[in-house]
């Protein structure tokens, strides 16, 4: 199973790339991971929010294929702990799930539509984070999960 990681935004500042790149590499020998960037063109650019998940909920739809299993950040979402992150992706692997896609939204949230198109609504937190601190936290937490799943002693139960 691959896993993408997308997150709506600029790319990632100097500070955070290392750490992704950090635990990407200790994800490889378990499982491919990859992140997405996806950014709105910039004519794009308007301070309608509902103007500007349209436009995000767009970028994201094309993007999206039927081989996708899509996983929505959110808020609002399922508060997961680490072993059960494990146990989702041990779920998707049994189920025969080509690539998990974990979205990180804009900074507006997602659409209603993109929400319904999600097969589950996963928050990290009640506390909100900056997205680029997010895809730090989500690319620590799938080597976590995959630590898990194999036993690793990186995580103490």
């Amino acid at each position: 199973m691959d896993i993408e990681i997308w997150s709506i935004g600029k790319e990632n500042e100097a500070f955070i790339e290392p750490g992704i790149q950090y635990y990407f590499k200790k994800t490889r020998p378990y499982n491919p991971v990859q992140l997405v960037t996806l950014q709105l063109p910039k004519k794009a650019a308007t301070t309608d929010i509902e103007l500007t998940k349209q436009r995000e909920e767009e970028l994201i739809l094309k993007k999206i294929q039927p081989h996708h299993y899509l996983v929505l950040l959110d808020e609002r979402g399922k508060q997961l702990t680490s072993p059960q992150w494990a146990q989702q992706f041990q779920q998707c692997m049994n189920n025969g799930v080509k690539t998990l896609v974990i979205l990180i939204g804009g900074a507006y949230g997602v659409s209603d539509k993109l929400k319904k198109e999600a097969k589950q609504v996963w928050s990290l937190s009640q506390l909100v984070f900056p997205h680029q601190l997010v895809r730090l936290i989500v690319a620590e937490q799938v080597y976590r999960a995959f630590s898990i799943l194999h036993n690793s002693p990186y995580h103490h139960s």
